[in-house]
């Protein structure tokens, strides 16, 4: 299997980086953990893409679009031919959005 690139949105990445802020304010260890945490889980979604579920809330899913949770926030992702891109960082006591 060809380990395929992971790309993250803008979007994504700001997410990612308030999430760890918000953290922060309580606990610096807790952040470093979330984060890393959520950074390794993405790198091993390029070795093996399809390792998670579809993502349920995304309307119209062409099979493509992926999720799963680390310490309580639901990473989304796209599965291309040859990248993951990760699209949202977000916690799971958030309202999900239809998109």
């Amino acid at each position: 299997m060809v380990q395929k690139i992971v790309v993250w949105s803008p979007q994504a990445m700001q997410q990612l980086e308030k999430a760890y802020d918000y953290i922060l304010k309580y606990s610096f260890q807790n952040a470093e953990k979330v984060r890393k945490d959520i950074l390794e889980s993405t790198r091993k979604v390029g070795n093996y893409p399809e390792i998670y579920p579809l993502d349920k809330y995304r309307k119209d899913n062409d099979g493509s679009f992926r999720a799963y949770e680390v310490h309580r926030y639901r990473i989304s992702y796209q599965v291309t031919p040859s990248t993951i891109i990760i699209i949202r960082v977000r916690h799971t006591k958030m309202q999900p959005k239809k998109y």
